[in-house]
């Protein structure tokens, strides 16, 4: 899972925070490895607690009140990442639903904006905000996990190629390129990425109407940390199953369609999408029975 995660965290800062800094002076700040003028935090407004991303939150007013940043690649620091499916999720949805709630309460803030270009805005808006932290995750789940596999049970419904197959690989590839070392696993990558987008795609929506679980704030827990407590634990306890812990429905329910549609396709389809729609349906199966990253025991 660490590798997974790799991918995607290298694409975010290799292509997202490098660009936005050469072009447009801005990228969204990801709270670590990062240094403030504090004239430019107090123009700002200094941190806020609106949204669980108060991160993202100061860079985007900061870039609206002319400030510019810079992302040096050169400087590399160390950092964790959860190694547990549990920890994973909460991070995610944090991180999906955060945007979300923030596009939502800045948008017209963003337009009425009178200090930055209108190419700036069209960036901040349409490219940071509304391509990568809303479109992208639900076109991924609803076209690859909904929509494609219907057209198997609708043959009257036909994706052509380029859409269903071409342009998603290319896509893909150049999503990849940031992490060479691991191209050999870009097809698990895909499906993974697959898998996460329904938990993204419920965070965002959640975001977006600022439903029940929109402040919610979870300390993403650290194998590191897990240990420390572990081992700061006075008395051992018995390791625990937790039904909810390790069984995801959503996720498993979305696995029994996929396997159906591969069913039907092998039965009566023309097109072979069952290759992909059980590769997919086993990567649903094992994420929902919890079978991702490191387990992590409550002894």
């Amino acid at each position: 899972m660490t590798r997974m995660q790799e991918m995607s965290l290298d694409y975010h800062f290799t292509v997202e925070q490098e660009v936005g800094s050469s072009t447009y002076s801005f990228f969204g700040f990801n709270g670590t490895a990062g240094v403030w003028r504090i004239s430019a935090l107090n123009e700002a407004g200094g941190w806020k607690d609106r949204t669980t991303v108060e991160d993202m939150d100061l860079a985007v007013r900061a870039s609206l009140k002319g400030w510019k940043f810079l992302y040096l690649g050169s400087l590399k620091v160390k950092n964790e990442l959860p190694s547990t499916l549990k920890a994973y999720r909460y991070q995610q949805h944090r991180w999906s639903c955060g945007p979300a709630n923030l596009f939502r309460k800045m948008v017209m803030e963003i337009i009425k904006n009178k200090k930055v270009s209108t190419w700036k805005k069209v960036h901040v808006i349409y490219s940071f905000f509304v391509v990568r932290k809303l479109v992208a995750h639900i076109v991924t789940f609803i076209f690859y996990c909904v929509v494609l596999p219907a057209t198997v049970l609708v043959p009257e419904v036909e994706v052509p190629k380029w859409g269903a197959v071409y342009i998603p690989s290319i896509i893909t590839i150049l999503n990849a390129v940031g992490t060479p070392r691991s191209f050999h696993l870009l097809v698990f990558w895909i499906l993974f990425e697959n898998v996460m987008s329904l938990h993204r795609t419920k965070a965002t929506f959640i975001g977006l109407l600022e439903a029940g679980r929109v402040n919610e704030w979870i300390v993403t827990e650290k194998l590191g940390d897990a240990h420390k407590s572990k081992a700061a634990a006075k008395a051992p306890r018995k390791p625990r199953f937790r039904f909810g812990e390790r069984l995801h429905v959503l996720e498993l329910c979305v696995g029994a369609y996929l396997f159906f549609c591969g069913c039907y396709d092998v039965m009566f389809g023309k097109n072979h999408y069952f290759i992909y729609l059980f590769a997919q349906a086993i990567a649903f199966f094992i994420m929902g029975f919890g079978y991702v990253g490191t387990i992590v025991s409550n002894s």
